[in-house]
């Protein structure tokens, strides 16, 4: 048993989709018994949650016309793929779009998450449909799954947190035979089969889920890059491949937010010892990253950079301690909005934390702080986390730079910036 995981980009066009048959053809051959899980398509969950912000702002039409263009697409793709199960595909594909367009004629009464998991979880539902359908007429014996019917969460929409025991029973239950099984990544439904999401860039840790239960062989990612690298190759054009890696490695990586493995996934596969792969669908001849349990040893300079960052000064009122007890206050504000802190520093008096950009949530966190701190918001800042770091990576990435705040491990270095 193998889990195979196929990101947006390796099913965002009709080439990329003949592609991944043509992967899976292999596989076929060899005998495996696969569980493919695949998340939307290109950039359709940016486009489904356009449409759950006109709809939750009242505004329908354009709610209706965005999604529109996303059922066009998904059609289109269908057409150029498909001739002898086309009317069965657009059978499901139709249902689907009905199960969104059924809501955004609605109102919307709930807190926005609940709207963004009801409308953004189509894209997975849509394109797994197409490829099962495509696979069928290739020649690849399937079978698609809802994972909804199998994985459940609880109510915390957009970072719903599985139930194992009722998941696994309905895995293993689900999964009995020696065939290919094709279903999504980044959703479930509650007990109340409302649908949720596992957060942004999910479909790792639904992969990982997977493999965990059926005590997979492996898990393979595939992406449109040659493994995992030492530093985003659109940014830094002369990052390197990192040819092996250890959990706990990828754990920090993933923890100071580098955008190749989702953080969730680790746990799950070092729990069973299962080796995860990151190879290249374009390539799938090339090695890629191996990730298990072995320490690496004498790894280069890894770069994260993110962007949109902001930096909250807080100060006590009344020139108190920041001991404890205000600190867990500021742990719970940060929990209740589902913030994760990049970065935190104390003083005696003052903290300064470093997170992603999200305005409104911010703003509740800052007005609700104000009741023990002064509270500051400073914007538009970046910060860069340099692993195993030289003297040199951090003459070259420091220089030009603004410093607003630095910290300093053996083996991590972290700088907020302004350019």
């Amino acid at each position: 048993m193998k889990v195979y995981k196929f990101g947006g980009a390796s099913v965002n066009s009709v080439e990329r989709i003949q592609n991944l048959a043509s992967i899976l053809t292999k596989e076929q051959g060899a005998g495996e018994q696969l569980v493919i899980i695949i998340s939307a398509m290109g950039k359709t969950t940016n486009g489904l949650e356009k449409v759950a912000a006109a709809f939750y702002e009242g505004k329908k039409e354009e709610a209706l016309q965005l999604f529109d263009i996303i059922k066009q697409q998904h059609l289109n793709t269908s057409k150029y793929l498909l001739v002898t199960h086309f009317n069965e595909c657009l059978s499901y594909l139709t249902d689907f779009f009905t199960e969104v367009e059924w809501l955004l004629h609605d109102k919307p009464v709930r807190e926005f998450d609940y709207y963004y998991d009801q409308i953004v979880c189509i894209g997975e539902l849509l394109s797994t449909c197409i490829v099962s359908h495509y696979l069928i007429e290739k020649g690849i014996p399937n079978q698609w799954m809802d994972v909804r019917d199998l994985l459940r969460t609880d109510n915390n929409f957009r970072e719903g947190n599985i139930d194992w025991a009722y998941t696994s029973q309905k895995i293993k239950s689900a999964i009995n035979t020696d065939t290919i099984y094709i279903t999504q990544g980044f959703i479930g439904a509650t007990e109340d089969n409302e649908s949720t999401t596992l957060g942004r860039e999910g479909s790792d840790y639904t992969a990982a889920v997977f493999a965990n239960i059926l005590h997979a062989q492996s898990v393979t990612i595939w992406k449109d890059v040659l493994g995992v690298m030492s530093a985003d190759p659109k940014q830094f054009p002369k990052a390197g491949l990192l040819n092996e890696l250890s959990y706990t490695e990828v754990i920090e990586m993933a923890f100071y937010g580098a955008q190749v493995i989702h953080p969730k996934t680790i746990k799950p596969l070092q729990n069973q010892q299962i080796p995860l792969f990151v190879k290249c669908f374009t390539d799938p001849e090339l090695p890629g990253t191996i990730i298990h349990q072995h320490s690496s040893k004498q790894l280069p300079p890894i770069l994260v950079i993110k962007n949109n960052q902001v930096m909250m000064h807080l100060r006590s009122l009344d020139f108190s301690f920041v001991g404890d007890s205000l600190l867990q206050k500021l742990y719970a504000l940060f929990t209740t909005h589902s913030i994760k802190p990049n970065l935190i520093q104390t003083g005696a008096i003052n903290v300064q934390i470093c997170m992603d950009e999200h305005a409104e949530k911010i703003d509740h966190i800052a007005a609700a702080a104000s009741n023990w701190f002064d509270v500051q918001l400073e914007k538009q800042l970046h910060l860069i986390t340099i692993r195993h770091y030289t003297p040199e990576i951090l003459d070259t990435m420091t220089a030009g730079k603004k410093q607003v705040l630095i910290q300093r491990t053996k083996e991590t270095f972290q700088m907020v910036y302004t350019v």
